[in-house]
């Protein structure tokens, strides 16, 4: 029997670990997570492109520029304000600010940085205007079943022999 081929409409579990430019791991999954190929799920840099026609037990290995990851920075995002403007629970550096601006949206907005009584507030993604490496391990590939191309996003899934994943 031959191996399933990742493309439109199948299940596909992965694992994955993102690095930047100076090799420091940014964000890395150990735990199985899967999607259904095709489906609203879009995976960072077009690592879409880069797994399909890919089996179970191939990996592949991404290198994005800013552009292809989380944008370049934007100047017009980052703002500073004295201290005391900014309530006691937001003053340290990674706290998540929830903003909203005249039209109703929200953006999330982080400290990034605190220094002679300033507040740095930053609505980049932390990792935009980084290069990022991406290295994808592709351990399931089948058929989806029924309900599963319903499942919007990539979900924590559970391997046979493995442990108990949280759903």
């Amino acid at each position: 029997m031959s191996k399933e081929k990742v493309q439109p409409g199948k299940y596909v579990t992965i694992t994955y670990s993102i690095t930047d430019d100076e090799g420091n791991v940014v964000e890395q999954h150990d735990l199985p997570i899967g999607f259904v190929y095709g489906s609203d799920t879009e995976l960072i840099g077009g690592m879409d492109q880069a797994i399909l026609g890919k089996q179970a037990g191939d990996s592949v290995e991404v290198d994005l520029s800013p552009d292809q990851a989380f944008g370049e920075h934007d100047p017009d995002l980052t703002f500073t304000d004295d201290i005391e403007n900014v309530p006691p629970q937001f003053r340290r550096v990674g706290a998540e600010v929830q903003m909203q601006n005249e039209a109703g949206d929200t953006k999330t907005f982080y400290i990034s940085k605190i220094e002679n009584g300033k507040v740095t507030v930053d609505g980049n993604h932390p990792l935009a205007g980084k290069s990022l490496k991406v290295k994808v391990n592709i351990l399931e590939v089948r058929d989806a079943k029924p309900g599963e191309e319903l499942t919007s996003g990539i979900h924590a899934v559970n391997m046979p022999g493995g442990s108990t994943s949280i759903n």
